[in-house]
């Protein structure tokens, strides 16, 4: 047999698997209450309307919904997702083009070859969302953690961090954040922030990912600003998917930048797959254009908060003395930190799965070595809301062990 070993590049070398899914992967088989994952509830997909859509477009367009399509995307779905962020309140500028993706992983990937060259400074959310650390991690950027708190992240921080690097004549090129709803913590960012960080980013010259999977299907009225919708400059690369709110099946992102930002992010995507593909772009158009991703986003507002109320009234009831939560106003996340500092929540994934529950432990959505051991990441929207209830007084026994 040949061994691989000799044949792999010196980047695939560094490529480490997660720690997360090999303990996971003690769950597969068994009957286990996952509040790992963060998988969309299968009830809130429309398959009879989608069914309906797929079969007409094969049948009327699939001359072209069949065949190649521009890197782009197709001309004609770019433009009902300009009118599609348009109306969620997303302001789409006269400089600002769209990039369809497949899915919004492969527009942070897009992004990090494009853009991050090793040793760039990239900033960071801390905790922040674990693929997007992979990303910049393969780039082999140089990541520095900005702490949030119930209002996301501490832009008063950010700013002297900004100045301390300044001082030193170094620079950032790239700040990456999940300002609404964001995964891991749920917390979402101050209107009062979101402004800053845009001063901060004029002030200092670098670009913001604005990462957006969660504000349309938000739980509260909670009145902000889009990070895109602040910036003057063309500085903010506004990125977000139909996963959660049509399938994630279909692979379907985008990102929303300036225009020649997005002619650099075309260039990358051509060497990777050509493009994004067709078939499920002209199924996309057709669900904007006829209400179903409006209604599909509608009821996973509705299940997913009567989830989050269960999961957080579970928390309060079973765990309110050892921990402590951001309640979510959108999203499908709850992180929870345990009082007790010593307590490293990796070690417990094992005992926990033996009692029958699953978790993302926190660690792994932190830059820093010193942070996180004692968080936990916890998904509402997939389990049912008693395995929600149970999974959490599962967890309270494991940790008052």
């Amino acid at each position: 047999m040949v061994d691989a070993s000799k044949y792999v590049s010196e980047r695939a070398r560094k490529f480490r698997a997660s720690e997360i899914r090999e303990l996971l992967k003690l769950a597969e088989g068994k009957n286990i209450i996952s509040l790992a994952g963060g998988l969309p509830d299968p009830r809130v997909f429309d398959k009879e309307r989608l069914a309906e859509i797929a079969r007409r477009v094969v049948l009327e367009e699939g001359d072209a919904a069949l065949q190649y399509s521009p890197t782009l995307g197709v001309t004609a779905f770019r433009e009902a997702l300009k009118g599609f962020v348009k109306y969620h309140g997303i302001r789409v500028h006269d400089f600002d083009d769209i990039i369809v993706t497949t899915g919004s992983q492969e527009a942070l990937y897009i992004i990090g070859r494009a853009l991050v060259n090793p040793g760039d400074i990239v900033v960071v959310e801390e905790p922040t969302y674990l693929a997007a650390l992979n990303v910049f991690k393969q780039y082999e950027a140089r990541l520095v953690g900005i702490p949030i708190d119930g209002e996301g992240m501490r832009t008063d921080i950010l700013e002297e961090k900004l100045k301390e690097m300044a001082g030193r004549g170094e620079k950032v090129k790239l700040l990456y954040t999940v300002p609404t709803a964001q995964n891991p913590s749920g917390v979402t960012m101050s209107n009062e922030r979101r402004k800053h960080l845009i001063e901060l980013a004029s002030k200092y010259d670098f670009l913001v990912v604005e990462d957006d999977p969660y504000s349309f299907f938000l739980f509260e009225d909670v009145k902000f600003d889009f990070l895109k919708t602040l910036d003057d400059e063309g500085r903010v690369l506004y990125t977000s998917t139909m996963s959660k709110i049509l399938a994630p099946g279909l692979r379907i992102g985008w990102v929303l930048a300036d225009k020649s930002i997005v002619n650099v992010l075309e260039l990358t995507k051509q060497a990777i797959d050509l493009h994004t593909p067709t078939f499920s772009q002209y199924i996309v158009k057709h669900a904007i254009e006829e209400g179903v991703v409006a209604d599909t986003a509608s009821r996973a507002r509705e299940l997913y908060r009567r989830k989050r109320d269960v999961m957080i009234g579970a928390l309060e009831e079973y765990m309110s003395d050892i921990a402590s939560w951001v309640k979510p106003i959108g999203g499908m996340f709850v992180m929870a930190t345990l009082n007790n500092d010593k307590i490293d929540t990796k070690k417990y994934l094992t005992r926990a799965i033996e009692k029958g529950v699953a978790y993302v432990p926190g660690k792994s959505f932190f830059v820093s070595e010193d942070k996180g051991h004692n968080t936990m990441r916890l998904n509402f929207s997939y389990p049912p809301e008693d395995k929600i209830r149970e999974g959490i007084r599962i967890l309270s026994e494991v940790f008052r062990e």
